[in-house]
């Protein structure tokens, strides 16, 4: 079963913003998205996660959420998928779901997820990425 939230009546996506990796990657979905009224926040601001109850800061710090207007929620490299696919280039990213394809790109995600603190860098404004390095 599909994880559910309180719907937002709008695309609401969670990512980490102590992550440089991250972030850089939010504004860039910021700008691909344009005016279409997603709206983009770090789930480690202050009372983000409060209005999403059930979505766990497990969850996020393993991948980026994608909660969509009628509460269903979304995550990692289907999340992106799922996003960008409203824009009409972004039907060509409905290849993710051709079998293997969604597998090899899933686990590519998750290894990126996994190591973005190394891959970005170790600043973080607050020291909450010295987790990800014991």
């Amino acid at each position: 079963m599909a994880l559910m939230t309180t719907p937002p009546g709008h695309d609401v996506i969670l990512f980490d913003g102590h992550c440089r990796l991250c972030s850089a990657g939010a504004r860039k979905l910021e700008r691909l998205l344009g005016s279409r009224g997603t709206q983009l926040r770090s789930f480690r601001d202050e009372g983000v996660l409060g209005a999403f109850p059930g979505v766990a800061s497990e969850r996020c710090e393993k991948a980026m959420q994608l909660i969509q207007a009628d509460g269903r929620v979304v995550e990692g490299a289907e999340a992106i998928v799922r996003a960008l696919g409203r824009k009409v280039w972004g039907k060509l990213l409905y290849l993710y779901y051709v079998p293997g394809l969604r597998q090899l790109v899933d686990a590519l995600y998750g290894v990126v997820a996994r190591y973005r603190f190394r891959i970005a860098g170790r600043e973080c404004p607050d020291g909450a990425c010295a987790v990800h390095f014991k």
